[in-house]
Formats: structure tokens, C-alpha cells, sequence
């Protein structure tokens, strides 16, 4: 999601369910697979004195030769154990075991490829027809903090029909998330609290940054999307296949982009869908992306008021300005929950914000929830849209790599925020832009994640993806994505220069699950190298 692509909470796919929910305790049980969750092989201890003012320290910065490394061939060459995955016995309703895992070994650092090591955890389901395999087929669902196991044990055929026959469907979960040396800070108690207070600011960020450093402070440095990459890769020679054919969505897409700039000669066929502007820095993007919320909560608003009880009122050019009021209001009054928790308004935002994903087809439920907590004063519906988002299951538990959104962004180089004249240009531009959803907290909207009090700096910076491949690569755009805006895909396609924009008509998050013809194409592409003619455009014609 993410640059922030979702607050954490991965996009709603018609061709996937949703993450498992996870347990809150790094070593243990993971929920999804019902294994022990691998840690670094050297696993990262908290701090005998945690330092209560991190001092930044610089991210190593490498550039392997991949699979050519003479120190990285006996990770290239290693074999995979594939077996059943383990069932969960608390998801009734799904076998886990349908689908297979395995671990891959990489190195913590590449730079050191002989030090300690990461276990990675893969998952795969079988290509129907075997006889016809022509490799694997690599999804990533988003995030960043988005378990790729979890994605496809829920849905094992993530494509149906031909692609599902020939290809392997394979996930991983990236480092810092699920079975990959996941980050989890804080206890679910003190999470509670941190996720849904309205005391924000740069002291609220450096809560998460303290507890970060002193539990993971010898993985956080080696945590971010690029490593990510080069993991992918060694997982593309162990399977065999000599170039990568990859699926990704929302902040996926930014995965499969810098895979293109690191291994370009690997490339194989891309789909990038719901994608983001690399070239963007973290400020600017969370304005274009809260100006999209914005025009979102609007379009819902109004149409709201055209509707019998809408809890809004039946002024259209009233109700967006009212009900964001309400929601404000929540600071001074927040309404209580039959659990005995509040609804705060931070809270309560994140809610709407997550309702709003879904496009049209979400609205009706999102205006119930918004009515009984505006109407009858009860603020459960909302409460559990936020806990939803924020991955807290109805135990009370949150996922085991609940930090992994924060960590990877913070080493992706969100680090680089703005100070003086361009943070204040940056406050303007976001008020004239998102006046409604930003003004109960700016700084929550400019800021997320808070990287300012983070102890790990990184070398990223928001740049122009320079890949060299001679395939092509497809990115989906959808006209209406508020979390990843169309313009962002045009900017994309045009950085990748090999590339073709294929563009639906219409809102929601990502294009996959929400058009046959979107299906059709990338499919056709999957399968036989077909690319989309420039300036293909398809409707929206099913519910994402």
C-alpha cells in the first residue's frame, strides 16, 4: 500500500481473501501455517540498555552481482523442502495444507553472504496441469508488511483457469514479515493504545522507533525493499526458472520495479497493478494519495445524501463537511464500545479510510457502520473496520510482523522527511488538497510512517526506476484507486521506457479483480507473451 499504499492493510483483490491474522509474539506459532515463525540465525536480542534517543546509523549499501557472486552460488544452488503446509485448526473453514511450503535461506547482509542468515518462508500451489508447467508465477500482495504466505494459503488458486494450470503460483513473505525475521515491537496491550490514541506526533512515533531498537536492532538495518529484490532473486534461481515472471500488487509493484532495476536481464513478464511512482519522495506521495481519499470520501458522501437514512443528512453539498466534523468530534467525545473500548477519532478514520478500498460496492455497508456510530452513539462498527486494518483479530491479537510497515518504509528511505520551507509548503499543499481527512492530525497524514526519530537511515531515496530490460513490462492502472492513483501508473510506465500501460475505468483499488477485460489481457500476457496494444482501456465490471 504501501509509500504509504494502505495503512498497512493490504488491498482487497477479488482473486484473494484476506491476510491471516497472525500471532503477536515473533517466535511463536504462525497462524497462517501453523509453524514457528524462522528468526535470523544470529536472533536479534533485545538491548541489555535500550537507548531512549536512537542515534541514526547508516544502512550498508551494496550492489551484488546476484547469481555471477561466486559467495552467493551456494544459495542459488540450495534445494527447497517442499511439503504440506501445516493446517491451522483455528481457520475451520480453510486447509492450510493444500498448498505447499518450503524455507529459503539468504543472507542477512550481501555484502557479508558468509555471516548470518534469514530464513525466508515460500509457499507454492502446484501447477494444475503439470504436464504443461512452463515455471513459476511469483505474487506479492502489498504492504509493505503484507505476508505473500498467508495471501496465497487463503487462496490457492490466485489465477484461475490456464495460468493456474501452467504455472506454479508461489508467494514469500518479505523480510520483516510473517515467517522472514518478523518485526513486532510492542505487546498487543500497549499497541492497543498506540494505534488509536489521538496523542500524535513525533513523541508518539519514537514509542515504536525506542521498542524497535532495542528488540531488532541487528535486523532492522537489513530490512527494505531492496534486499527484498535480491532475495527474489536467489528464490528465482532455486526454482529454476532463468527469468522471473512476476504478479504484483499496490506496493507490490514497487517490489517488481526495482527487481527490473537490479536484475534487468532477468526480467521476464511483469505485471505491476495498482502501481506507485517510485520517483515520488514519501511526503509528496501521501499528499497525492490523501487527495484521492479525499475526492473518495466526497464521492461517498454525496451520494450518501441522495439515499433514504443516510446518517449525513440529505444535503449533498453538505454531507461530506458533516460527517468529517462528527469524526473530529470524536477527540472531545469519543463513543464507547459494548467491549469496553473507545472510539477515538484517529481511530474512527482509519475505519473510513479502509471503507473507502473498496470503491462503490463497499458503500452501503460503510454507511451503516458510519450510522450507528452518528445516529445511536455506538462506535463498534467503526472500531472493528480500524481493528481490521490495523490487523488486530478478535482476541486481541495483532499480527506477528505488525512493524514491518514502519521498518520497511523507514528503510526504504522514508527517513528522508522535510524540514523548514518545504515542510511548510507541505502543510499548505496538503490543506488545499485533502482539507477534510487531514485536519483532525496533519502531521499523521505527512508522516506515515514516522520515520523522524528512526535509528536506521537508508541510502534510498525516491528516484526514477533506470531499468535496462528488454521485456516488456505490463502496469495496471485504474482510473478512481484512491490508495494508488492512476497518475502514479502513468509515471511508472513511462520510467520503466520497455513498458505498456494498461488502464481500467473506474474505482476501487488495483484492476485484476475488477474487470474480465483487465483478466483477459494480463492473462493472454502471462501465458504467451502477449502484450496489450497502447492505450488499451477496459471497464469495470465486476466487484473487486
Amino acid at each position: 500500500m504501501i509509500t504509504r499504499f494502505s495503512r498497512g492493510a493490504l488491498p482487497t483483490v477479488a482473486v484473494a481473501a484476506l491476510l491471516a491474522g497472525c500471532t503477536s509474539s515473533a517466535g511463536s506459532t504462525d497462524a497462517a501455517s501453523g509453524t514457528p515463525s524462522p528468526v535470523v540465525t544470529a536472533t536479534p536480542t533485545p538491548a541489555d540498555t535500550p537507548s531512549p534517543t536512537p542515534t541514526p546509523a547508516p544502512t550498508p549499501t551494496v550492489k551484488p552481482t546476484g547469481q555471477a557472486d561466486p559467495a552467493l552460488q551456494p544459495f542459488y544452488g540450495q534445494q527447497l523442502g517442499w511439503a504440506a503446509c501445516k493446517d491451522d485448526p483455528k481457520t475451520d473453514k480453510l486447509d492450510e495444507s493444500a498448498v505447499q511450503c518450503a524455507t529459503l535461506k539468504v543472507p542477512l547482509d550481501y555484502a557479508n553472504p558468509a555471516g548470518d542468515t534469514i530464513d525466508v518462508g515460500i509457499v507454492r500451489s502446484p501447477a494444475g496441469k503439470p504436464d504443461q508447467r512452463i515455471g513459476s508465477v511469483l505474487v506479492n500482495p502489498g504492504g509493505p508488511g503484507g505476508s505473500g504466505v498467508g495471501f496465497l494459503q487463503r487462496n490457492p488458486q490466485q489465477f484461475q483457469g490456464a495460468v493456474g494450470d501452467r504455472y506454479d503460483t508461489v508467494s514469500f513473505d518479505p523480510r520483516g514479515v510473517g515467517l522472514t525475521a518478523p518485526v513486532n515491537c510492542l505487546d498487543d496491550k500497549a499497541r492497543d493504545g498506540w494505534v488509536t490514541t489521538d496523542a500524535l506526533g513525533v513523541d508518539h512515533g519514537k514509542v515504536l522507533a525506542d521498542a524497535c531498537q532495542a528488540k531488532y536492532g541487528k535486523v532492522l538495518p537489513f530490512l527494505g525493499t531492496r534486499n527484498t529484490v535480491r532475495d527474489m532473486d536467489v528464490l528465482r534461481g532455486v526454482l529454476g526458472d532463468q527469468k522471473l515472471t512476476y504478479f504484483g500488487l499496490s506496493y507490490g509493484t514497487y517490489v517488481g520495479a526495482l527487481y527490473a532495476e537490479e536484475f534487468p536481464d532477468r526480467v521476464g513478464r511483469l505485471v505491476l497493478d495498482g502501481a506507485v511512482d517510485p520517483s515520488m519522495p514519501l511526503l509528496q506521495h501521501n499528499i497525492a494519495q490523501y487527495a484521492a481519499f479525499e475526492r473518495s470520501f466526497k464521492d461517498f458522501s454525496t451520494a450518501c445524501a441522495k439515499k433514504d437514512q443516510c446518517p449525513m443528512g440529505k444535503d449533498p453539498a453538505k454531507a461530506a463537511e458533516k460527517l468529517a466534523d462528527f469524526l473530529d468530534g470524536l477527540k472531545q467525545k469519543p463513543l464507547t464500545t459494548a467491549s469496553g473500548r473507545t472510539l477515538t477519532a484517529n481511530a474512527a478514520w482509519v475505519g473510513i479510510i479502509d471503507g473507502l478500498y473498496g470503491g462503490q460496492p463497499s458503500w452501503d455497508s460503510l454507511r451503516n457502520d458510519i450510522g450507528w456510530a452518528m445516529l445511536r452513539g455506538k462506535g463498534d462498527y467503526l472500531l472493528a473496520r480500524a481493528d481490521s486494518s490495523n490487523r488486530r483479530d478478535k482476541d486481541g491479537h495483532y499480527i506477528v510482523s505488525a512493524d514491518a510497515y514502519t521498518a520497511i518504509h523507514c528503510a526504504d528511505g522514508a527517513t528522508n522527511v522535510a524540514a523548514g520551507a518545504e515542510l511548510e509548503a507541505a502543510y499548505a499543499d496538503l490543506a488545499a488538497k485533502a482539507p477534510l481527512i487531514t485536519r483532525h492530525e496533519p502531521d499523521t497524514a505527512l508522516f506515515d510512517p514516522d520515520c523522524r526519530t528512526w535509528a536506521f537511515r537508508s541510502a534510498e531515496k525516491a528516484h526514477p526506476i533506470a531499468s535496462k530490460s528488454a521485456s516488456t513490462i505490463v502496469v495496471v492502472g485504474s482510473t478512481g484507486d484512491a490508495a494508488t492513483p492512476y497518475a502514479s501508473a502513468e509515471k511508472l510506465a513511462a520510467q520503466l521506457g520497455n513498458a505498456v500501460l494498461l488502464t481500467r475505468d473506474g474505482d476501487g483499488h488495483t484492476g485484476y479483480g475488477w474487470s474480465a477485460c483487465i483478466r483477459t489481457s494480463v492473462d493472454a500476457f502471462l501465458l504467451d507473451g502477449t502484450v496489450p496494444a497502447a492505450g488499451t482501456r477496459c471497464a469495470t465490471d465486476t466487484a473487486g
